[in-house]
């Protein structure tokens, strides 16, 4: 018996089993625990990538303003752990122990009431996908069911994403203002800055990832998957089929939004604050990168742009400081004109034909040689 729509090709394992190996054996064996944490790093943004990857490869919705949901996701985060680094023995300096030091230092007695709830750690896992699910919902609802889409909704997406970063910002005496929620240091009393603690973090990571990317593989091969692709292609067509549009948009946008909310989550956790220069539009523009680089349509090629990407970024940024930013956006325009279906694009389109044609010519040669001495002797 055959199935019609496998969950993976036979090349799709292999892909999937390739990067398993990269990830959970050949860097924790190669690197230190800094460069292992630097990696996790590039690790919480492949989960944006691919949500990108569903919701513009796939659905044909450019978002420029992922960091918003990333950084939501990440700043829940951090809520609970500042809440948790701010016991009242912890702060007995202060004017008013028990709240957070930028609180203190901004002249607020006491703890805001939409804060009380993040002491739990079960709310603000809840809270890590629902508050970014939800904006996210908003921002859909309002847009889709209006037809707005292509270059405005990704223009108005670019505008959240600055408005978000200039409330974060200015409201300094909750959210910490441009320095962000930083001095985080337990979970639950665990001490997340050892290096310990960071390589548990990074394997937490890894294996977080490698669900939500077969998660997004199962939204891909389904029918809802498909009807993407032709909402993508063909929308007006897919609307005079019956089907409602919107909301097969909306599913996708806030499904890629709950991806990025769990990778702010696991970047605060690994690099130990959270800052609005994660949510505003630069950051916003690299993720978009990381998913172009990678592949727009390929899943596997959105988490090696994330590390690909972000490694050239390091790079540049520790060699040519003033440059890098360029570099990026040269990159960005090479990938465009030169190779827009990204790293994954190229192997498809060269690597894999010439290991075919490689692997091929080789069982022809033995296929021969064995017909040569299956022959009976003259």
């Amino acid at each position: 018996m055959t199935f019609q729509n496998p969950f993976f090709t036979r090349r799709e394992w292999i892909a999937f089993a390739l990067l398993t190996v990269l990830i959970v054996v050949v860097f924790p064996l190669a690197l230190d625990a800094f460069r292992l944490n630097l990696i996790g790093k590039y690790l919480t943004y492949a989960f944006v990538a691919l949500g990108l990857v569903l919701c513009w490869g796939y659905g044909g919705i450019l978002s420029l303003g992922q960091g918003v949901f990333f950084g939501l996701g990440g700043y829940c985060m951090a809520m609970f752990l500042k809440l948790e680094s701010s016991s009242p023995e912890n702060t007995a300096i202060q004017s008013t122990p028990g709240i957070p030091d930028f609180m203190d230092w901004n002249q607020i007695t006491e703890l805001p009431f939409w804060w009380e709830p993040f002491n739990s750690l079960g709310f603000t896992i809840l809270a890590v996908i629902a508050v970014p699910v939800f904006f996210a919902f908003i921002i859909a609802f309002a847009m889709f069911t209006r037809r707005v889409g292509g270059v405005y909704f990704a223009i108005i997406t670019q505008a959240i994403a600055a408005i978000l970063t200039i409330l974060i910002i200015g409201q300094q005496g909750y959210t910490g203002g441009v320095n962000g929620i930083t001095d985080l240091r337990t979970l639950l009393g665990w001490d997340i800055r050892t290096d310990e603690a960071k390589t548990i973090l990074y394997f937490v990571n890894a294996a977080l990832l490698l669900g939500c990317l077969l998660l997004a593989q199962l939204v891909k091969i389904t029918k809802f998957g498909r009807l993407m692709i032709a909402i993508r292609d063909k929308e007006d067509r897919v609307r005079f089929s019956g089907y409602n549009v919107s909301g097969f948009k909306i599913f996708i946008f806030c499904f890629a939004a709950a991806l990025s909310a769990v990778g702010g989550a696991m970047f605060t956790l690994q690099v130990g604050f959270m800052s609005p220069s994660f949510v505003g539009i630069v950051p916003s523009i690299e993720m978009v990168i990381f998913a172009a680089v990678g592949g727009r349509l390929s899943l596997f090629g959105a988490i090696y742009g994330a590390l690909i990407v972000n490694y050239a970024k390091t790079v540049f940024s520790e060699t040519f400081p003033e440059l890098w930013l360029f570099a990026m956006g040269g990159l960005f325009i090479a990938v465009v004109m030169l190779f827009p279906n990204g790293i994954a694009g190229l192997f498809r389109t060269h690597v894999e034909p010439f290991f075919t044609r490689m692997f091929s010519g080789l069982d022809r040669r033995q296929a021969g040689t064995g017909a040569a001495d299956a022959s009976p002797a003259e």
